[in-house]
């Protein structure tokens, strides 16, 4: 029976804050490599930026633009290695990338760039290959015909970003010194020592606090880290992010019939990529400056409006309207400042890593698919700090326990034995945890029986 938050241990080797995907790597890593470690999200685990990804694995050909290439090589490599390790949560896909006479890029530099792309793949990546404009135009019938000079045809991944997060944190669940709570909140720390902190933390549901220590913590809060430190009195942080807002859109298939992703770049210098998965179609995102930081961001009107005028500017035939759209989700992107830039869309994804104390440890920025990499580089550390071995070839294990109940797959319907194991197995607390990220299909209409059914069912099995 797993331990709540008031049967919990008092001391743990370290303390990581945040359950997203970043707080789950240092999670996982830091129980792989022996230590005792609990993991606490405010809300659910992989709730917030690590839910509302483009379901994306890969490389960011944009940033070869920007010479990112080191980036682009960590990216590539890691997304190449997700695919041997999670077969069952990620997939290669083929993308599309058209170009037309106005594009701001030629048809040599698409090429130059694929080529690029694959190079820095180490040659991993299935091959580019390029398509004239009647071979783009046979492929996706509804695409504008008007100056389209053919596209160019590269592959990145598709991934179930929540459950990728999920299973990552219940892979470190599997040694016995570690411990993961949801819906338990940071209040406050304060270092006694060099080796010892007490950390004061809150049962969102019952408000009850409790102090816990531990050797070191580690903030993995992504885009909420400034408003989390800021005032601490431990140190004197200053804001390092600029936040962005990105939303999505699930189109109805029916309304927008392609079988192979494509990746739309308007002439704002942003890019859409559109990707079609079973019975229906993602689009996203947008890049939208936020200034209020908060939990469970909406997609605006102008957002949606954004993305359905370019969906039909490229796709004029298929009449996207908002009818068409199945549902919506937002996400803030944790990107770092840049000295000399507030150009979101050229904002480097690099992470970087702070220790302001020699126990206290702070991950910001970064993408989705690097999680790993800026795992290691706050593991490492800690591991060397105390004096122990660190063995970076432990997180080139395959996940070990497959415990996402439902399969990467867009079911039309769930079972109630299936709810059940969800609720037994997947460390859930509410009706929204089941459905936003253990079920995780916008194309499943739970009825309100089975929400009353869950909401039971969770009800019965943590008072047992």
């Amino acid at each position: 029976m797993k331990k709540t938050f008031l049967e919990a241990p008092l001391h743990f080797n370290t303390i990581v804050i945040g359950g997203g995907i970043v707080g789950a790597g240092v999670f996982r890593d830091l129980s792989l490599q022996g230590q005792d470690v609990l993991l606490i999200d405010k809300n659910d685990f992989s709730s917030q930026t690590s839910m509302s990804s483009s379901k994306m694995l890969h490389g960011g050909i944009r940033y070869l633009e920007n010479m990112d290439f080191a980036l682009v090589w960590e990216a590539l490599h890691e997304k190449n290695l997700w695919l041997k390790l999670a077969p069952h949560l990620c997939y290669e896909k083929k993308f599309y990338l058209p170009i037309y006479k106005d594009s701001l890029r030629p048809k040599w530099m698409l090429r130059v760039g694929l080529f690029l792309y694959d190079l820095l793949s180490s040659f991993q990546n299935s091959p580019h290959s390029m398509a004239n404009t009647k071979e783009t135009i046979e492929h996706f019938k509804t695409i504008k015909g008007d100056g389209l000079q053919g596209s160019g045809i590269y592959f990145d991944a598709i991934v179930d970003d929540a459950k990728l997060t999920l299973e990552v944190i219940y892979d470190g669940l599997e040694e016995s010194g570690s411990m993961a709570l949801n819906y338990t909140e940071y209040v406050k720390h304060e270092h006694l020592s060099e080796n010892e902190i007490r950390v004061t933390l809150k049962d969102v549901e019952t408000n009850e606090e409790r102090e816990f220590f531990c050797e070191d913590i580690v903030f993995a809060t992504g885009p909420f880290t400034d408003k989390v430190l800021k005032g601490n009195h431990n140190i004197n942080w200053q804001d390092h992010l600029l936040p962005s807002k990105g939303s999505h859109l699930w189109i109805k298939k029916e309304d927008l019939n392609i079988n192979d992703a494509i990746v739309l770049t308007p002439n704002d210098g942003r890019v859409i990529f559109v990707i079609p998965q079973k019975n229906m179609v993602l689009v996203g995102t947008t890049e939208v400056s936020i200034q209020d930081v908060a939990f469970n961001q909406k997609a605006d009107q102008s957002e949606v409006d954004y993305l359905i005028e370019n969906l039909n500017q490229y796709f004029p035939h298929a009449k996207v309207t908002r009818d068409s759209i199945i549902s919506s989700f937002s996400g803030i992107r944790p990107l770092v400042k840049e000295d000399s830039s507030t150009d979101r869309a050229k904002t480097a994804r690099d992470h970087k890593y702070f220790q302001p104390r020699s126990n206290m440890h702070i991950i910001i920025g970064g993408k989705y698919t690097t999680f790993r990499i800026m795992a290691q580089d706050v593991s490492r550390i800690i591991c060397t700090r105390h004096h122990r071995l660190y063995d970076e070839g432990k997180t080139l294990s395959p996940l070990r326990v497959k415990s996402t109940v439902l399969p990467f797959s867009l079911l039309e319907e769930i079972t109630n034995d299936q709810i059940d194991q969800i609720i037994q197995k997947e460390h859930v607390k509410s009706v929204e945890d089941v459905i936003e990220r253990r079920i995780n299909n916008p194309f499943i209409q739970i009825t309100d029986e089975q929400k009353e059914y869950i909401k039971t069912k969770i009800k019965a099995y943590h008072q047992r």
